[in-house]
């Protein structure tokens, strides 16, 4: 058996018999740390042979946790990153220095450790995080930067004790199992506070800031929200970069600043990133010329994906992982500063949520294709369709995302725009592979 074949059945093996919440929605959530902590025990307890940051948050947790691993790889450390879904490959979750895993190492991951999870019976997110520590410490980072997958006081990545906690933001996400309020949402990812680590908060809001201050206090933890001494401004855009002034005690700080990344929600993750910097120990320096090379080889760096990708031009094919109400609300904004002809929306999400809170920010003026992402809890294209339809927007149902972006190019005009998104998995089948 060649070792894509045997890479192929470790895939199968973890995606089929453990429950994955990309998969398989709510039921795959396990409300304690009882087999993260066990399986890390049996490993030697990974986790903590290497320095980490942890970040959690409703949006922008994983462009957060890219543009940190970018900017201390550029200041020459040996940095992990973890961060969840995939789009495409698996080894995307576990990278050093931007280069995936190997498939040998997974493969002898799981093989080397099946009767661990005979016993235990943990998660696929579980088996994940615990292969991801245990690379990073066998690699010999310098420091990994791990994103919370879901939450964050239950969540499996909750185990270890960072250095720093960064938290970028709260709206609704998950509210079946995180709270149905913004302060229920706040205690959930203030869960990743730790006794006496820092703790930056991305965005002050005044329903969330005193649950966030209350738990610092508790914990003995410095806190700071970003937002209240970094002002980051977008000056202009091209294909390539995104570049912003940026204002810190409203003084200017860096001008001319280029980002290799697009989206209307980079300025706060920018903030957020460049107030976790400061925040680090002080025997960890990123300097603003490195920080400049970090963040311009962005997606070099970190072989990012997802977020506001440009695929095609002519006409521009524009991909996006906003999925819950806060980030669709900004992504329609970003798009209706953008110049184009006609706007084409390829569309699809997951039966677990209400698709209603997503369509609200839809431009009924679009043309929409809708499309059901090809795992098993993807809402029905169909039905879809008719939610929008009753909203006022006007589209198709088609059997797949790729027939859906298919009708959509061959509508499409030269000066049009088509913008994919609704869903991480929607996203997923058109973002290159690799």
């Amino acid at each position: 058996m060649t070792e894509q074949e045997q890479y192929q059945q470790t895939l199968d093996f973890l995606f089929s018999q453990l429950p994955m919440f990309q998969r398989i929605g709510p039921a795959a959530f396990k409300k304690d740390l009882s087999n993260i902590r066990a399986l890390c025990a049996a490993l030697g307890q990974p986790q903590e042979r290497f320095p980490s940051i942890h970040v959690a948050g409703t949006n922008g947790k994983g462009s957060t946790t890219h543009m940190l691993g970018a900017a201390l790889q550029a200041a020459g450390y040996k940095v992990g990153l973890y961060t969840s879904p995939h789009y495409r490959d698996f080894r995307e979750r576990i990278k050093v220095n931007g280069r995936y895993v190997s498939r040998r190492y997974v493969i002898d991951f799981v093989r080397q450790y099946q009767h661990l999870f005979n016993e235990i019976q943990p998660s696929f997110f579980e088996i994940t995080v615990a292969m991801a520590f245990d690379y990073f410490a066998r690699e010999g980072v310098d420091v990994a930067v791990i994103e919370v997958g879901l939450g964050g006081r239950l969540d499996s990545t909750n185990i270890i004790r960072p250095m720093l906690s960064v938290v970028t933001n709260i709206s609704f996400d998950h509210m079946d199992f995180l709270g149905d309020t913004l302060p229920l949402i706040a205690a959930e990812k203030a869960g990743i506070i730790k006794e006496g680590a820092p703790v930056v908060i991305g965005e002050t809001h005044p329903e969330t800031a005193p649950v966030f201050l209350e738990t610092a206090r508790a914990k003995g933890a410095p806190i700071i929200f970003a937002d209240q001494h970094y002002r980051a401004e977008r000056r202009s855009v091209s294909v390539q970069f995104s570049t912003y002034n940026i204002f810190r005690e409203d003084r200017l700080y860096l001008e001319g600043l280029q980002l290799n990344a697009h989206g209307p929600y980079q300025g706060l993750n920018l903030q957020t990133v460049l107030q976790a910097l400061e925040w680090l120990p002080s025997d960890w320096e990123v300097t603003p010329p490195v920080l400049r090379e970090g963040l311009s080889n962005l997606r070099r760096l970190t072989r990012l994906l997802g977020r506001w990708q440009v695929l095609k031009e002519n006409p521009t094919i524009l991909c996006d992982s906003a999925h819950n109400e806060a980030g669709m609300e900004l992504a329609m904004a970003e798009l209706a500063q953008m110049s184009f002809n006609k706007l084409h929306i390829v569309m699809g999400t997951v039966s677990d949520k209400n698709p209603e809170k997503l369509l609200r920010h839809m431009p009924v003026d679009a043309a929409y294709y809708f499309a059901r992402p090809a795992i098993p809890r993807g809402m029905d294209a169909q039905q879809l369709r008719e939610q929008a339809k009753e909203m006022g927007l006007m589209g198709r149902a088609y059997t797949s995302v790729r027939n859906a972006l298919k009708a959509a190019r061959r509508q499409a005009g030269p000066d049009d725009l088509i913008y994919v998104g609704g869903s991480i998995f929607v996203v997923a089948e058109v973002v290159p592979g690799g």
